[in-house]
């Protein structure tokens, strides 16, 4: 389909025609990067709210159309282990980061010894972080390790306090005990800096000096446009994506990479994000930088069903990495739905559906072994699987996970907290 002009789009608005969030205008230029508008009867995806009709989740080949991204293929996958000499991550073998902008752009200069770096976040929203959080520090801590690269974290305790009724201080706090939870992943202090807006952009004049520089290029339509923002929205709303966007600028980090500005920076992420990034990488050529690119992540389903992503604000649709060993047990037995049949004789006839049911997707997530993945998924389909064993092999392998995330994160001293939170040089091989 052929994608519209701004001028187009502003005619739309004149003439009353709503104008759909993901396609955002770009100073009179065709929409290169976006993609087509959804359309009546697609999945929801934008950062605030996920959802779907189908019992099997998102459609993630049609959001790719949507969005004007790439599929991350077997061609790329094989290409990741061949540059880095590491069996790819199961994230990558199963396709829970299904979706790419420029990776092949990272691995040509990685290939010439040019390097890069990493950026993800977390928007600090509760004080306690659930499962489904831990899927994009659990790759980008893979990431780090592979490639040998320096990371940034932007904890967004600003955007909190912005979109929830929580006050700064109540932000901020969260953003800190987030951090522990991310330190428990096993990042590398010398090479991971975690920063809370609210703390940075006060002590780093070069990161605000982006943030400045992004929002005079993006216009009060254009961020409309790409986030469906509406008059009644406070004014930081409007500005805070510029502030998403200004960590992909390796000048934003003056403390890391002195005064380069050409270092590119790779974003693992959940699709929900790419909406600020699409803008950002429309941004950057015209104030000097190179574009970011990015590694799109599937949603991590609530336990009701993958109709929705799992969500720190409704307590059965998640587990948290506070639970016990009881209440992550209680909760899967009680809320994971179930892609088994009615009864007994009917399953052990007819079989399961992997594809709808909570635990195998979880399990998919979570279980290191492939060979044991698909044997689990053969034996569910045949019904020699009960769903009731299904949710054990979850529960038995949840339990220990979420005990040795919770003993690390006990070792988290204030100091080490501190540590992380430092502006400071990273161990950075340009």
């Amino acid at each position: 389909m052929r994608l519209m002009t701004c001028d187009e789009i502003n005619d739309m608005r004149v003439s009353g025609q709503d104008y759909k969030a993901g396609c955002p205008p770009v100073d009179g230029e065709m929409l290169e990067d976006h993609g087509a508008a959804p359309e009546d009867g697609d999945d929801q995806v934008d950062p605030w709210s996920v959802s779907s009709s189908s019992a099997k989740g998102v459609d993630y080949d049609k959001l790719i159309v949507r969005f004007g991204s790439s599929k991350i293929d077997q061609e790329l996958v094989d290409r990741i282990a061949r540059v880095t000499g590491k069996t790819p991550h199961r994230f990558l073998r199963r396709g829970v980061f299904f979706s790419h902008r420029d990776m092949h752009q990272i691995l040509d200069a990685f290939e010439k010894q040019k390097s890069f770096y990493l950026y993800t976040g977390r928007g600090p929203s509760s004080e306690a972080m659930h499962v489904g959080h831990l899927i994009p520090f659990i790759f980008t801590k893979w990431l780090q390790d592979v490639f040998d690269v320096p990371l940034v974290i932007q904890m967004t305790d600003d955007e909190k306090y912005l979109w929830k009724d929580l006050s700064l201080d109540e932000c901020h706090r969260y953003a800190v005990e987030n951090a522990r939870d991310i330190i428990a992943c096993g990042f590398d202090v010398n090479k991971t800096f975690i920063f809370s807006d609210l703390d940075y952009m006060g002590a780093s004049p070069a990161f605000y000096r982006n943030v400045v520089k992004v929002q005079k290029h993006v216009t009060f339509n254009q961020v409309k446009g790409i986030f469906g923002f509406t008059d009644s929205d406070c004014i930081g709303k409007i500005s805070f994506p510029a502030i998403q966007a200004a960590p992909s600028f390796s000048s934003s980090f003056p403390q890391i990479f002195g005064e380069r500005t050409d270092v590119q920076c790779l974003i693992p992420c959940a699709i929900d994000q790419d909406p600020y990034f699409r803008m950002t990488r429309d941004v950057a050529p015209r104030i000097g930088y190179p574009k970011p690119a990015l590694l799109h992540s599937t949603f991590f389903p609530a336990l009701q069903g993958a109709q929705t992503k799992m969500s720190a604000s409704e307590a059965n649709s998640s587990i948290f990495l506070t639970d016990s060993a009881k209440q992550i047990k209680n909760k899967i037995n009680k809320h994971a739905f179930s892609g088994g049949k009615d009864t007994v004789e009917e399953h052990r006839k007819c079989g399961g559906n992997p594809d709808m049911d909570v635990s195998f997707m979880y399990l998919s997530f979570f279980l290191e072994d492939d060979d044991q993945l698909e044997k689990i998924r053969q034996d569910y389909s045949s019904g020699a699987l009960l769903t009731g064993e299904l949710k054990k092999c979850l529960i038995e392998t949840l339990q220990p996970m979420i005990a040795a995330h919770q003993e690390r994160r006990r070792l988290v001293t204030d100091e080490i907290v501190q540590q992380f939170m430092s502006p400071r040089k990273l161990h950075f091989n340009c």
